[in-house]
């Protein structure tokens, strides 16, 4: 009987009978290996993006295509100093080149966020995570929640009781767009910006657009990740620090009073 209802109402319904046995202040939230994956790729990611940020100091241009250079018309030029003399950028000086520590960082971080990503989406599979916690219902897709979710947001509303132990639909949808789309994407740009790679497969870049055009995507979807970093850390504060820091850390959160 259970089995026919939708995804988001069998949610509620085992949440509402796990609270009749559980002490609300014990109530578990995230799984040890939800959290664990968590705090590996949030490491992971801040050293991406600090070793990221330092490659493209040392050329802060970006074109589409397969090359691109000084002689290139850039379709965005960030106007940084470089680390590189032979780029011209308009200042009178050269930042310290720290290509070395700062690629092979880069490289590291990003296998072990690749690493980290597919053990997760693995167990996601197996032990239904994504089932229960992240693909939404058919109800889900009404106009009035996905309205409601979105109004919610934009005004930066703390979250209510429903809310305490999973997601909105406006959540599940953007993490999955994260999970399965702009994650892979950044993995694809990453290795098509590889010569050894692209020489073995070369029909990875091709399908891009070219290296250069690589570069410039992988670029944008670094910027769309920061901004749901960002996003996402200010969400948390807006529904209560403490507790949803404690739920990470420790995988248990106390329900909101009201």
């Amino acid at each position: 009987m259970n089995a026919s209802l939708p995804i988001a109402d069998r949610s509620a319904r085992e949440l509402s009978s796990s609270a009749t046995a559980v002490p609300a202040a014990h109530r578990k939230r995230h799984s040890a290996l939800v959290r664990v994956t968590h705090w590996i790729t949030t490491a992971a990611f801040l050293a991406l993006l600090v070793s990221g940020g330092e490659i493209v100091l040392s050329h802060p241009r970006f074109y589409w295509g397969e090359t691109g250079n000084v002689n290139t018309r850039p379709w965005l030029n960030l106007h940084l100093p470089s680390s590189r003399d032979t780029v011209p950028t308009g200042y009178g000086y050269v930042l310290p080149d720290q290509n070395g520590w700062s690629r092979y960082l880069h490289f590291q971080a990003a296998w072990l966020a690749v690493g980290t990503g597919l053990f997760y989406v693995l167990f996601g599979f197996l032990a239904g995570h994504f089932r229960r916690h992240l693909f939404p219902a058919a109800s889900d897709f009404s106009i009035k929640e996905l309205g409601g979710s979105l109004v919610r947001h934009l005004r930066f509303e703390r979250p209510g009781k429903e809310e305490a132990w999973s997601y909105n639909v406006l959540q599940r949808l953007t993490y999955l767009l994260v999970i399965f789309v702009l994650f892979p994407l950044m993995i694809w740009t990453g290795l098509a910006m590889s010569f050894g790679f692209t020489s073995e497969f070369p029909l990875a870049v091709q399908l891009l657009g070219g290296q250069q055009a690589a570069r410039s995507l992988h670029f944008l979807v670094t910027i769309l990740l920061v901004l749901f970093l960002l996003i996402h850390v200010l969400m948390v504060f807006v529904a209560g620090f403490r507790n949803r820091m404690r739920a990470m850390i420790t995988g248990r959160a106390t329900p909101p009073t009201e």
